[in-house]
């Protein structure tokens, strides 16, 4: 078995799983209905999720998916931090990937075993502390200390993929575990020389490559646990669909959390942020499309980048105190999760009623806006906890939209939805 290294192709995936489902048919197992419940009060260190004794292949796959990704995201943020944050972000950053790692720490025990997660989390702690050591070489421009550190980096990566090998009995290979690493850090390390030197673009681009990139990884690190016989399963369609439906939704989240915090360092910061949210939205639509079509495609596209653009006037009106254009902001936003919900209902021939859907968006929205009121008030745990619950949440809905539409999408929906329902991107005006 090999580690896949680069990002899916989405629409491909889409499509191949679209044209598996028939109606009447389900893959629900480990599912869960969209969260319609207020946030939790509990402390921001607390990990982002815990796995089950006995959780079952498609569980682990998706747990490591969402661990993975979001590592990637902690420590990209937990770089920047060191580079241009006050202390007291900095110390929540490092909280929060910490969090991340227990969890992760835990999800390996499940599979692979206690000694084996011993021996995960002293690894990837490591790991976590050399990208460190590199971003501050990069932020002091010391290119003696970021040799160092990238070659801590790398025997990292050569140590993880020895473990690796072992843990998993040979079912993924040493060179295959490297390999994975090493793209990983490299993108992490190319990121933060760009943020270091104020090209965002460039930082932000290679931030969601690097998302992407882990958060596919995770099918392989689930592979490795288990029996080829056990592992065939995480390869039919609608496996492929939830993962790519979980990977761009939770994405969203993500990038609108990188926007709304970039509000606050200027605009060059902002608009390269934005461009990585209209680059998700654009995948999202081109999804979309390959389901039910360009007409469809073209109404999503359309609610989307509303629901991106109020989100983005909310948070510049936070980051400007003005009061009568946040609560403008908020308004929009409510209205927008009935018409979101709407949609999705009709999409799945009312598989899922549209009050729950409408609750669930709505969530979303509290989360985010629970995250720059946080943000905005140096909040910086709870606004960590508002992200790591609005991530877990967001994962929820698209696991739960993906089990409707195997129960009501035919085969024969439109091949063509890849090529002729592309999404342009949402614009955020101001």
């Amino acid at each position: 078995m090999r580690l896949r290294v680069g990002p899916i192709v989405l629409v491909a995936g889409v499509l191949a799983a679209a044209a598996a489902c028939s109606s009447g048919s389900s893959d629900t197992a480990g599912r869960s209905a969209p969260s319609t419940s207020a946030p939790a009060s509990h402390h921001a260190t607390e990990p982002v999720t815990t796995a089950a004794p006995k959780a079952s292949p498609k569980q682990l796959r998706a747990k490591f998916e969402q661990l993975l990704g979001q590592h990637a995201l902690l420590a990209v943020r937990s770089m920047r931090s060191v580079v241009s944050s006050p202390a007291e972000l900095q110390q929540a950053a490092t909280t929060a990937i910490q969090g991340n790692t227990d969890a992760l720490s835990q999800l390996v025990a499940s599979a692979y075993g206690s000694g084996q997660s011993d021996r995960f989390k002293q690894l990837w702690q490591k790991h976590i502390t050399d990208l460190s050591s590199y971003a501050k070489g990069a932020g002091g421009n010391d290119e003696s200390a970021k040799q160092a550190a990238r070659a801590a980096l790398v025997a990292d990566g050569d140590a993880y993929g020895t473990w690796l090998a072992d843990a998993s009995d040979g079912r993924v290979s040493k060179r295959d575990a490297v390999a994975a690493v090493r793209k990983h850090v490299e993108e992490l390390m190319k990121q933060i020389d760009a943020y270091a030197a104020r090209d965002y673009r460039e930082a932000y681009r290679i931030e969601r490559d690097a998302y992407e990139h882990m958060f596919t990884a995770g099918a392989a690190f689930a592979k490795g646990s288990m029996r080829p016989e056990l592992a065939v399963g995480l390869d039919t369609p609608p496996e492929k669909l939830r993962s790519a439906f979980a990977m761009l939704l939770g994405e969203h989240m993500e990038l609108v959390i990188e926007a709304q915090r970039a509000t606050f360092a200027g605009a060059p910061e902002f608009q390269a942020a934005a461009a990585q949210v209209n680059a998700n939205t654009t995948a999202l639509t081109k999804g979309m499309g390959a389901i039910v079509g360009p007409k469809k495609a073209a109404e999503f596209q359309s609610a989307w980048a509303h629901h991106v653009e109020g989100l983005m006037d909310h948070s510049a009106a936070v980051a400007a105190e003005d009061e009568a254009a946040k609560a403008t902001a908020e308004k929009d936003l409510d209205g927008g999760a009935n018409r979101h919900a709407l949609f999705f209902s009709d999409i799945v021939q009312n598989e899922l009623p549209v009050e729950p859907l409408t609750t669930a968006i709505t969530m979303h929205d509290t989360h985010l806006i629970g995250h720059v009121d946080a943000f905005a008030a140096h909040d910086y745990d709870q606004a960590q906890q508002m992200e790591r619950e609005g991530y877990e949440q967001m994962l929820s809905v698209a696991n739960t939209l993906v089990g409707a539409i195997q129960k009501t999408v035919k085969p024969g929906l439109p091949l063509g939805g890849s090529q002729t329902g592309g999404g342009g991107t949402a614009h955020h005006s101001g």
